[in-house]
């Protein structure tokens, strides 16, 4: 079995319990649950270790992308390894994040795979005020004025929350592996035209070099569907074959 879920930001407690979650009494740890990025892997506190051992003991395992609210500088302290056909690192033994340009292939019951192209990152729209260093002297003030919106550089906010050109090329070069056609799109961004649509003209998302690249893909890959979190609303969008979660857990197979 396969769940999907959107932004988590840390709070695997509410999203992923019994009582929310139910399904999970009948899975086991080769069952998966996808978060869609916004995980919340962000400082190695008391409280991030006893929610993360708490979601290691979980029936079954976790995956997911990265958003633009992760840390990024320890996803780069961990090690990469190869898992079903695409290179991950593992937080703990049962939660594993899916990297940039990835296709994996996950087996179902009846000896078939299913194949999933995975990208994440986006960009951050919280940030009018601008992205501050740890000693700069606003950060106090600011923390009191909420008509202020600006992260602090590798506290609150990374630049690795956008590719590099080097992802990017991987992910052209694994999809070609595959002839350019998987059987899911799992990123945390929409594409450039589905985004400028669910924005709705008010420019608080503006389109990137991620999004851009994601529109490509979108015009040369064969999928079935396309799953994406980040814009905080559960909606499908049929004509585009592609669904937007938030809280909403789905199953796909």
């Amino acid at each position: 079995m396969l769940y999907v879920t959107g932004d988590t930001h840390g709070d695997w407690m509410s999203r992923l319990n019994t009582d929310a979650f139910p399904e999970q009494k009948t899975m086991t740890k080769d069952d998966y649950v996808l978060v869609l990025g916004d995980f919340g892997y962000w400082h190695d506190t008391k409280s991030e270790r006893y929610n993360l051992k708490w979601l290691e003991n979980k029936p079954f395992t976790t995956l997911f992308v990265s958003g633009n609210h992760e840390n990024y500088d320890r996803l780069k302290e961990l090690p990469v390894e190869e898992w079903h056909g695409g290179k991950i690192q593992k937080i703990n033994d049962s939660v594993y994040h899916l990297m940039r340009g990835q296709v994996f292939e996950l087996p179902l019951n009846d000896d078939t795979t299913r194949t999933f192209f995975t990208f994440g990152g986006a960009s951050s729209h919280d940030i009018s005020d601008g992205i501050l260093e740890p000693d700069d002297p606003r950060i106090k003030l600011w923390s009191r004025d909420y008509t202020k919106f600006f992260r602090v550089n590798h506290i609150s906010w990374w630049k690795e929350e956008l590719p590099t050109e080097e992802e990017m090329q991987e992910g052209l070069a694994n999809l070609k592996r595959y002839n350019n056609k998987v059987d899911y799109v799992i990123t945390h961004s929409p594409y450039s035209s589905l985004l400028r649509q669910m924005d709705g003209g008010t420019h608080l998302y503006e389109t990137d070099c991620l999004t851009d690249y994601l529109q490509t893909i979108k015009q040369t890959v064969d999928y079935k569907h396309w799953l994406f979190g980040h814009m905080h609303v559960n909606k499908t969008f049929q004509w585009e074959r592609s669904s937007c979660l938030y809280e909403q857990i789905i199953r796909l197979f």
